[in-house]
């Protein structure tokens, strides 16, 4: 064992080469790659909807009555 580390057995040797297509970059992540700004329009939307509450609880008129 000149690697120093455990030592893996034949049976061990092929599942760890079966895995290495799971540490591929192009298998991770996918959805994040394909939508790159998603997360920050989603965010920009929530403040958005929050600053638009906010103004229409503050600046309504005091006499609008709509139903």
């Amino acid at each position: 064992m000149a690697s120093g580390g455990k030592g893996l057995n034949a049976t061990g040797e092929f599942f760890r080469r079966r895995d290495e297509w799971r540490r591929h970059p192009m298998v991770g992540n996918q959805l994040r790659h394909a939508l790159p700004g998603l997360g920050t329009a989603i965010v920009a939307f929530g403040i958005y909807l929050v600053g638009e509450a906010a103004y229409n609880r503050l600046a309504r008129p005091s006499g609008d009555h709509h139903h």
